[in-house]
């Protein structure tokens, strides 16, 4: 039987399917697929669309205008450096309330609360269109240092996290494509407890302007350094800082074992986020750069991600199988950690919150753009240092 000799049996036999009992529709339904070799369950759509009006989609309804949400959502994900939608459903509480004196354009009080009530899940589905990958990998300028790798204990055992001032150290090199000649680096200080992290520059990487540049973050942290740990360069491993640390603050020093990137991951996170997504690869081999550098790492810098941009921390990881199953924090700032830490003193904390109660995290952003861009300058026109080394 042709094709539309089919179809028109078809269309002739709904009317009556639907005037029948249900034995006799279970017949019809069995003729059908014994004569025309019809799936069952094609018929029974087939003949039940004629009194369904239209599709009615599963699941709750909307509760969202995405179409008045995905403006300020997307600015503010901008503004917190395309941050991940776990950490920014923390972040919105903390950015929207100076949204409406940075953007012309004042929220509704609907789209504010949508803003603070918006899942994780809706903000990845929403942004998903959006969202830009980048992939980028750079030269390693570590090397190792011989001397003093014997006086120096590696770290075996696990440091009290749950009190701040156990530090993590290392370098990012701002060579570009070749490690050759003189350049920047920047020298990188995450606390593990709080993520509290200072990074500040320094040209080359001699021991001398290194440990400038440590004393520099340890003056400016909100609790004392009790542990360094670092990894096996050069930069690190030195009598100076072996003995301003060892003796004169007596602080626990030690080092990660050689060639395992992961004894030192919190601070090797922290020099993708903090430094790369900041800087980038290019080759900065202007002397002048290094206090531009400096300027904005120990300002804006370090107020914007100290202050405003929540990090996760792992709770627990199971294996299970081959595969592990980790569980991580709620997400705070390290400001947060701080202020709920009872390790820290009061009079610190009180003028953490002066300091926090006078920023704002999008003019922060826009300071920080102004002055990359005027560091930037100096990359491409390629000037060189005036200064004598």
């Amino acid at each position: 039987m042709k094709n539309l000799d089919k179809k028109a049996d078809l269309e002739s036999m709904r009317y009556k399917y639907h005037d029948v009992s249900k034995v006799e529709k279970s017949k019809i339904l069995d003729e059908l697929c014994d004569l025309f070799g019809y799936n069952r369950k094609y018929l029974l759509q087939f003949f039940n669309c004629l009194t369904r009006k239209k599709y009615i989609a599963r699941g709750s309804k909307r509760k969202y205008d995405s179409k008045q949400l995905l403006r300020p959502l997307q600015n503010i994900w901008l503004a917190t450096d395309q941050m991940c939608s776990k950490k920014l459903k923390v972040a919105i509480p903390q950015w929207l309330p100076f949204y409406d004196t940075v953007y012309n354009k004042p929220l509704s009080d609907n789209i504010k609360q949508q803003l603070l009530q918006i899942s994780p899940a809706t903000i990845d589905r929403l942004l998903k269109p959006h969202k830009a990958k980048y992939k980028k990998h750079g030269l390693v300028g570590t090397r190792p240092g011989y001397l003093l790798k014997n006086q120096i204990p590696i770290k075996t055992d696990h440091w009290d996290v749950t009190t701040p001032g156990f530090m993590e150290a290392d370098t990012v090199a701002h060579c570009g494509n070749s490690i050759a000649g003189d350049y920047v680096w920047s020298i990188t200080l995450t606390d593990i407890c709080t993520c509290w992290t200072e990074i500040r520059a320094t040209w080359n990487k001699g021991s001398t302007g290194v440990m400038e540049q440590i004393k520099n973050i340890e003056n400016s942290l909100p609790f004392p350094i009790l542990g360094f740990d670092c990894d096996n360069g050069s930069e690190f491993l030195n009598w100076h800082l072996i003995h301003y640390f060892t003796q004169e603050k007596q602080v626990q020093f030690t080092r990660s074992r050689p060639y395992r990137k992961n004894d030192n991951a919190h601070v090797e996170q922290k020099n993708w986020t903090h430094v790369r997504n900041l800087f980038g690869y290019d080759r900065f081999d202007n002397l002048l750069l290094v206090d531009l550098m400096n300027d904005l790492y120990s300002n804006e810098w370090s107020l914007y991600q100290n202050h405003f941009i929540p990090t996760l921390k792992l709770l627990e990881k199971e294996k299970i199988n081959s595969k592990y199953r980790r569980k991580y924090e709620q997400p705070k700032t390290p400001y947060q950690r701080i202020i709920e830490s009872s390790s820290i003193d009061i009079a610190i904390k009180e003028r953490l919150e002066q300091i926090h109660e006078q920023l704002n995290p999008f003019l922060l952003k826009k300071t920080i753009e102004k002055k990359l861009q005027q560091i930037f300058n100096y990359v491409t026109t390629n000037k060189k240092p005036h200064a004598k080394i």
